[in-house]
């Protein structure tokens, strides 16, 4: 999973494509234990491009889009807001894959 770059780039994704956010951050632990699982994921859902944003790094972002809980994902595909999976709690692979699953 490739990491957000700049704010710019954060809008040119949204706008093009489709794409999952995954909004994370270093210190996180519940974002830890996702991780070995996220590869796997991104394989299953390749039609979606995952990128990960740090949350310290764009507040202004996570501010702008409600994100107040990590991790958490929201999908976007060509300029449209797909689905978000927003809160605090821990996260499942099943979860994750429910949440994916209903983006259609």
């Amino acid at each position: 999973m490739r990491k957000l770059a700049s704010e710019e780039e954060f809008h040119e994704l949204k706008a093009n494509g489709k794409h999952v956010f995954m909004f994370s951050a270093d210190w996180c632990p519940d974002c830890r234990i996702i991780e070995p699982i996220l590869p796997e994921i991104e394989s299953e859902y390749s039609e979606f491009t995952f990128i990960y944003v740090d949350r310290d790094q764009f507040i202004d972002i996570c501010i702008e889009h409600d994100i107040f809980g990590i991790p958490s994902f929201l999908a976007f595909g060509d300029g449209k807001e797909l689905g978000r999976f927003v809160s605090k709690d821990r996260k499942t692979k099943e979860e994750i894959e429910d949440f994916m699953n209903q983006l259609g």
